[in-house]
């Protein structure tokens, strides 16, 4: 039964890839004070400044109730608030504060940190990247 074996499994590989990925992170992002999924919640207010919770989820495929711990160690840290929306009080947007903003400089350089770390190349990156992208939206319109 050799679709059984280890070996043959995309799903495995991926988790394995995923393993390793986070695992060259880690150093990067503790000298930041920052978990992986800490690092993706900041990534995406670095990128869109306030950001409702639903949408935050969107983003990182993530739910609520992953989310909401996420959200309140961020806060703990003095790098977000999270505030009601004044139109809708069914909305909770988050937004950075001034610590959560100056953290980005202090993190511009990790994803070229990683490329080194792991060895890739830019012809690498290119070919991988809109191919795992186009894996996940394919799917997620499923």
């Amino acid at each position: 039964m050799k679709q059984l074996k280890l070996s043959n499994q995309l799903c495995f590989s991926f988790y394995a890839l995923s393993r390793l990925v986070t695992s060259h992170y880690q150093p990067f992002l503790n000298a930041i004070d920052l978990t992986y999924p800490q690092y993706l919640v900041m990534l995406s207010l670095w990128e869109h400044e306030t950001l409702s919770v639903k949408a935050l989820g969107k983003l990182l495929m993530l739910d609520s109730g992953t989310l909401t711990p996420l959200l309140k160690r961020l806060e703990s840290k003095k790098l977000i608030k999270r505030s009601r929306s004044k139109t809708d009080e069914r909305i909770v947007n988050i937004q950075l504060t001034a610590a959560g903003t100056e953290l980005k400089a202090r993190a511009a350089d990790i994803p070229e940190k990683i490329s080194c770390s792991m060895g890739f190349t830019p012809e690498e990156y290119q070919t991988l990247k809109p191919m795992i992208n186009d894996i996940l939206q394919r799917n997620q319109e499923a």
